[in-house]
């Protein structure tokens, strides 16, 4: 359904977090979508990679993520460690409605 949401998008996927850092700086998104467990490094310290990087400083980042529920956060919270999060499963509209509220206006 990710995948479907996001054809209309430039996009570049990257399943490999070691990759990632390098991946972004290669391909400068206007937005990042982040999974929070991911092997070998956890979402949360590659946000930070992501902040603390000249040019990749200000993309906002959005998680995906499994780890943490609507439920658990409580139902106004949609923060995690201070980025927006989605939690799976996410529906079209939310994703949609995520997306556009994040991209700069064109």
């Amino acid at each position: 359904m990710i995948k479907i949401v996001l054809q209309d998008y430039d996009i570049q996927e990257e399943n490999d977090p070691g990759q990632a850092h390098t991946t972004a700086l290669a391909f400068r998104p206007d937005l990042i979508l982040l999974d929070v467990v991911m092997p070998g490094i956890d979402g949360g310290s590659l946000a930070q990679t992501f902040r603390s990087d000249a040019i990749l400083k200000d993309v906002p980042i959005v998680f995906l993520t499994a780890v943490v529920s609507l439920h658990d956060a409580g139902v106004s919270a949609q923060l995690y460690g201070g980025f927006t999060f989605l939690a799976k499963p996410v529906t079209r509209e939310e994703l949609e409605q995520c997306i556009e509220q994040h991209l700069p206006a064109k």
